[in-house]
C-alpha cells in the first residue's frame, strides 16, 4: 500500500512536465559548471541546428516531414512493408486494423534497443539491414508470421499467451541472431516481452477480455473526447499499462519506475527527490501510436506535452556537434551502465538541448511549434543527423558513448 507521499512522487515521474523540469535541474547545474561528466559549449548549438536543418530539407524537400515513429523504419527503399498486411487487416474494418497496428507497433518499439555494431538482418528480399531498420523488419517478420499469436488462425495478432513463450531463442531466430552475428541484450527483450504477456494478463481492464495487446487501443479510442486526445494521455496510458513490463532499477514503495535515473543535481522533494524520468522507449511508442488513431479518425493534441528523446543518437549528435564536451577522459574511453550517472547526466542534458534546438529549426526553416512540433524535429532531423556525424567520425558508425545496455532502455 503507497502512503500519499508516495502516490504524488509515483504520478509526478509519470507526467513528461517533471522529465522537462528534472533535465532542467541538470542543465542548470551544467551551466554554472557544476557537473561532473559534460560542460556546454552554446556557441556550437547554432552549427548543430544548421546540419539538422540542412539534413532535414535533403530528406524532405517538399517539407513534408513525418512523426519520429516506427512507421519509418518499415519502409525500406522505398517500399512499404506494413501497407500489405494493413490492407488484409483493413479487409477485417478499422478497429481490427488499429488493434493490430498498435501489437505491431508496441512489440516492435519494445524490440528496438540498441543492437550493437556488428548485427545484421537479411530479409527475403535480400536486403541487409543493421541497427533499428533491420530490427523493425526483423520485429515485422515475426509479427507476420504469427510469432507474438497464440491462434493459429489469426497470426497477425499479440496476446498475453503468445507473448509468454517468447525465449531468447525464438528471438534469436527471428533476428537470426547468433555467435557469427551477435545482437546485444537477446535475452533482457525476451524477458521484456514476457513481462508484456504477463501485465496484458493482469490487467483485463486496460487489455480488454482477449488478452491482447490492442485492447489498449479500445482504451484510448473510449478515452477520447469528442474525437480528440491528447498525446499526454497517450503516453499516460502506455505508462499505466506497461509499468509492470520495465526492470525495477529504481523503485518507490516496491513500485519500479521503468526508465528513472538518478542525478545529483536532480531536484524535487520526498520520495521522487534526485530522481529524473525519461521514459525512452515509452514515448517512442506513445510517438508512434500517434499516426494509427489519426489513421483511426481521432485528432492528436498538444504533442509537444511530450519531450524529445535522450537516446544515443540524440545525445551523440550533441556530443559529436561538440555542444556537450567531456569533462574527463572515461566519458569517451570507457563504457558505461545506462544506469550510471553519467549517462544520466548526458541524458539529461539532451532532453533540454532537443528543446533549444527545436526553436532554432523553427526559426531556421520558418515554421512554428504546430508545423514542426518536437516528433518532426525528431525525425527530420536531430535522429539523421546524429547518425550521419556518428559516420562520419567513426568507421563503424557507432555513437560515441560506449554504453552497457540490457536491450530496455536504448
Amino acid at each position: 500500500m503507497t502512503s500519499p507521499a508516495e502516490a504524488a512522487a509515483l504520478a509526478r515521474l509519470r507526467d513528461p512536465a517533471t522529465i522537462r523540469a528534472r533535465c532542467a535541474d541538470v542543465f542548470a547545474a551544467a551551466q554554472s559548471g557544476a557537473t561532473a561528466h559534460f560542460a556546454l559549449d552554446l556557441s556550437r548549438l547554432p552549427w548543430c541546428a544548421d546540419l539538422v536543418a540542412r539534413t532535414t530539407r535533403e530528406a524532405y524537400p517538399a517539407g513534408d516531414v513525418p512523426f519520429h515513429a516506427r512507421w519509418r523504419h518499415f519502409v525500406v527503399a522505398g517500399e512499404d512493408r506494413w501497407a500489405p498486411l494493413a490492407r488484409t487487416l483493413g479487409a477485417r474494418g478499422r478497429d481490427a486494423r488499429l488493434r493490430a497496428a498498435f501489437e505491431l507497433a508496441i512489440v516492435s518499439v519494445l524490440l528496438d534497443a540498441g543492437a550493437g555494431a556488428s548485427w545484421r538482418y537479411r530479409d527475403a528480399r535480400g536486403a541487409t539491414l543493421a541497427r533499428s531498420e533491420g530490427l523493425a523488419i526483423a520485429s515485422l517478420d515475426m509479427f507476420a508470421a504469427g510469432a507474438f499469436s497464440s491462434d493459429k488462425g489469426d497470426r497477425l495478432r499479440a496476446d498475453a499467451a503468445g507473448l509468454a513463450r517468447v525465449d531468447a531463442a525464438l528471438l534469436a531466430r527471428g533476428f537470426q541472431a547468433g555467435d557469427a552475428n551477435p545482437l546485444v541484450g537477446l535475452e533482457g527483450r525476451a524477458a521484456l516481452l514476457r513481462r508484456l504477456g504477463a501485465a496484458i494478463a493482469a490487467r483485463p481492464d486496460l487489455f480488454g477480455a482477449e488478452r491482447r495487446l490492442g485492447g489498449l487501443a479500445d482504451l484510448l479510442v473510449a478515452r477520447a473526447a469528442d474525437g480528440r486526445l491528447r498525446a499526454a494521455a497517450i503516453l499516460a496510458a502506455v505508462l499505466e499499462a506497461l509499468g509492470p513490463v520495465w526492470p525495477a532499477r529504481e523503485a518507490i514503495a516496491g513500485i519500479g519506475l521503468g526508465d528513472v535515473g538518478r542525478h545529483p543535481a536532480a531536484g524535487g522533494e520526498g520520495p521522487d527527490a534526485g530522481l529524473v524520468p525519461f521514459h525512452k522507449l515509452s514515448q517512442w511508442l506513445s510517438y508512434s501510436l500517434i499516426e494509427p488513431l489519426q489513421d483511426h479518425g481521432l485528432a492528436v493534441d498538444d504533442l509537444d506535452a511530450l519531450t524529445g528523446l535522450p537516446e544515443y543518437r540524440n545525445g551523440g549528435l550533441f556530443l559529436d556537434a561538440g555542444v556537450l564536451v567531456p569533462r574527463h577522459a572515461a566519458v569517451l574511453a570507457e563504457a558505461h551502465d545506462a544506469t550510471s550517472e553519467l549517462v544520466v547526466e548526458w541524458r539529461a542534458l539532451t532532453v533540454c538541448l532537443l528543446d533549444r534546438l527545436a526553436e532554432a529549426m523553427r526559426a531556421e526553416l520558418g515554421l512554428d511549434a504546430r508545423a514542426l512540433p518536437l516528433a518532426r524535429v525528431l525525425e527530420g532531423g536531430s535522429w539523421a543527423a546524429g547518425r550521419r556525424l556518428a559516420r562520419e567520425r567513426r568507421p563503424d558508425g557507432r555513437p560515441p558513448i560506449m554504453v552497457i545496455s540490457d536491450g530496455t532502455v536504448f
